[in-house]
């Protein structure tokens, strides 16, 4: 059983990856996030490895003044998708940060902010 790690094949890097994956249909919106995903399609050979899911965060600095709360941010959504990456299908997908944060204390951000995670991607899963 492979165990639930977040390895560097299960983030986007490039510019391109991300602009792709944003392309593709929205799959949840929250109150801090909108979850967008793109299905991958295996253009390589059968002996190549799978698709897997794959998560970029857009943390805009606009939406999150310090960069304490944005590395806070981010944190918690790896952490929910690193939780449930297995169960997910094959798909780039990228949460993005779509309203001001508002003055809040950090741990009640990162708690609500780990519960719109998690129910993002539970539907993410679904679909």
């Amino acid at each position: 059983m492979p165990s639930a790690t977040f390895p560097t094949a299960a983030r986007l890097h490039r510019p391109t990856e991300f602009s792709a994956a944003l392309s593709g249909r929205r799959v949840a919106r929250g109150v801090y996030f909108v979850l967008t995903a793109k299905v991958v399609v295996s253009t390589e050979p059968l002996c190549a490895a799978p698709p897997i899911a794959r998560l970029g965060l857009i943390m805009a600095k606009r939406f999150a003044q310090h960069a304490s709360t944005r590395n806070a941010l981010k944190r918690v959504v790896r952490e929910a998708f690193r939780s449930c990456r297995l169960s997910l299908p094959a798909a780039d997908y990228v949460v993005r940060l779509n309203r001001r944060i508002e003055s809040v204390s950090l741990s009640a951000l990162k708690r609500a902010a780990r519960q719109e995670a998690d129910a993002h991607f539970v539907k993410a899963s679904q679909c």
